[in-house]
């Protein structure tokens, strides 16, 4: 790496983290003005808003590293055209593909970095702050998932099938839970709790206002009580809405996760498979949208640096807008 490849990179890359360093509290500083009266209202934990912006910080920048990325690159490119810096190292002799190639290294930096953190760190910030987000901002502090659309149907095997009308990710509570159990297409009995809970130290369940219903040939069989503990085949990530399941598991559990929906025939499969994807293609789009800044803002225009920036922001909106509304 010579000196020009040292330059070019020390300028995309320290570009890159002012570009994240101005933008991200820019997004929690409009992320505040929308949330701060229904805080105050409902007197929300000082530790709780502080733990759910450094989650959504880092699930924001994640989510927008495409366009901080590719207007950083085409910011300092053109800062270098209007400098006559790059006719200068074309002149010498160099060819445009010699000069990507400090880019490309940059790239390829930022890429394994985001990688890893869409591995291993984005999952557990996008639990944080989607938590928060049902905690508090569509349930007033009620319990987690409590409201409309979080009903979970769940076939777990060929002849069992569970329902909860919602859950509390912080609580391990589903609440309105539902059991049956069929032989060759017929219902064989039927468990109802107000609520079930799992408990961690015994990997087993609590049943709330248990019943169980055993049909007869003749009479139906019933029995209640207050509360039961019992073993199921169900993993507790069977009770999770499917709202954003896919997006709080690191690669391995994720992988594991839709082997499993794959052998059940969950209709979710490709909003699970999408969740997957994204964890590689963003990474690549580094890539991408590097070459495309590179050239979109490599020549010196009359204008300056406006008209490459405006047709940066243009690209990366449409980029942004493409990826969010065309998934499943």
């Amino acid at each position: 790496m010579n000196i020009l490849d040292k330059y070019i990179l020390k300028k995309y890359l320290s570009t890159f983290v002012v570009m994240l360093a101005l933008f991200a509290p820019i997004g929690i500083i409009i992320d505040v003005s929308e949330k701060i009266n229904f805080m105050i209202e409902n007197k929300i934990p000082f530790l709780d808003i502080a733990v759910y912006y450094y989650h959504f910080t880092i699930y924001f920048t994640n989510l927008l590293f495409p366009i901080f990325l590719f207007l950083s690159v085409i910011w300092f490119t053109s800062k270098l055209a209007n400098n006559t810096e790059i006719i200068a190292i074309l002149s010498s002799g160099i060819s445009f593909t010699r000069f990507l190639r400090p880019f490309i290294i940059g790239a390829t930096i930022i890429s394994i970095f985001v990688l890893l953190m869409g591995f291993f760190v984005v999952p557990k910030s996008s639990e944080g702050f989607n938590n928060f987000r049902y905690t508090y901002l569509r349930t007033g502090g009620k319990e987690l998932m409590r409201g409309d659309n979080t009903d979970v149907y769940r076939q777990i095997s060929k002849n069992e099938f569970i329902y909860v009308n919602s859950f509390n990710t912080v609580s391990k509570t589903a609440y309105s839970f539902c059991y049956e159990k069929f032989l060759k297409d017929k219902l064989e009995y039927k468990i109802t709790a107000s609520r079930i809970q799992w408990n961690p130290k015994t990997k087993n369940y609590t049943m709330f206002d248990y019943t169980k219903r055993t049909v007869g040939e003749f009479a139906d069989k019933i029995e209640k009580a207050e509360k039961r503990d019992a073993k199921f085949s169900f993993d507790l990530e069977d009770l999770t809405p499917v709202v954003y399941i896919a997006e709080t598991l690191n690669l391995g559990k994720l992988n594991r996760f839709i082997d499993k929906e794959r052998g059940r025939g969950s209709s979710n499969i490709n909003v699970y498979l999408v969740v997957l994807y994204k964890k590689y293609s963003i990474p690549v789009s580094a890539f991408i949208l590097t070459t495309i800044a590179v050239a979109v803002s490599s020549m010196k225009r009359r204008g300056g640096m406006g008209l490459s920036l405006a047709i940066g922001i243009a690209l990366a909106f449409a980029f942004v807008f493409l990826i969010r509304y065309l998934e499943p």
